[in-house]
């Protein structure tokens, strides 16, 4: 089986669209793509319900849409058969588990994405970046030890683009991945293996072939994903990406509904 579990729902000019009649055309590039089902998985932070999580302008800015209609239109794109699951991407926000849990609770998801795009107010693929502040290897010492905290922190189901503070290129220049993919593999949750990093500076399949190889020895389980936000983008790259899977030992797929199962990689 092959997944695409990270997309964002957007109509034909690329504006966001929380309607199940833009649903179809990402169905319909799936099939093309030979992906079998797929997942949407908004960002937490444009939604009003969330507001009290953020201190960023790039997230304060851009949290003006109900969450409740970009619910409904998954639901009814199930409801005519459509092969989707219900998914969000929330950013882990340190000391604010107890009310991302609460916010959250309330609705029917599929599954949940755990990202880390800020740390203290910094970039980790944006400005102000935290490579500037605090430099290469401070940066990807706080990013991995945020993201062992967010594994642990068992409000996510996957980790998506895992390695993501190498998006610009820049490397610590010797890094050990045991410990963070133990505290991931102690948690139970997936990593995503995502294809977004070779449309980035870095131009390289998230997570790296060692952090991916260290999570297989510690039996962590792997979620796929494209970050497509426009339909063309859907499946985009998995031959590589199942290349990756392959060359690390994995032989299946995490698929959640409401709980995750493994399925025959194909």
């Amino acid at each position: 089986m092959i997944v695409d579990y990270h997309m964002h729902l957007r109509n034909g000019r690329g504006e966001i669209a929380h309607d199940t009649w833009s649903v179809e055309p990402f169905v319909e590039a799936a099939r093309a793509a030979s992906v079998d089902e797929i997942g949407f998985t908004e960002h937490v932070y444009y939604f009003r319900q969330t507001r009290s999580l953020w201190t960023v302008p790039y997230q304060t800015e851009r949290c003006v849409y109900d969450l409740e209609p970009y619910v409904k239109a998954i639901a009814q794109a199930r409801e005519r058969g459509l092969p989707v699951k219900l998914g969000l991407e929330v950013d882990y926000v340190p000391g604010r588990e107890d009310e991302t849990r609460e916010l959250l609770a309330p609705y029917p998801w599929d599954y949940l994405l755990g990202s880390i795009h800020f740390i203290d107010g910094l970039g980790v693929d944006g400005e102000p970046r935290l490579l500037d502040a605090v430099g290469v290897e401070e940066a990807w010492r706080r990013y991995f030890g945020t993201l062992a905290g967010a594994a642990s922190s068992g409000l996510f189901d996957s980790l998506s683009h895992p390695d993501l503070v190498k998006i610009f290129g820049q490397r610590a220049q010797s890094f050990d991945y045991g410990p963070v993919s133990e505290a991931i593999a102690e948690s139970g949750v997936a990593v995503e293996v995502s294809t977004a990093g070779l449309r980035k500076p870095v131009h390289e399949l998230y997570p790296h072939p060692d952090f991916l190889a260290a999570c297989r020895e510690r039996g962590v389980p792997v979620t796929l994903g494209s970050d497509a936000h426009s339909p063309d983008g859907v499946g985009r790259d998995f031959d590589r990406a199942r290349e990756l899977l392959s060359s690390a030992g994995y032989e299946t797929v995490t698929v959640f509904e409401r709980q995750a199962s493994q399925e025959p990689l194909r």
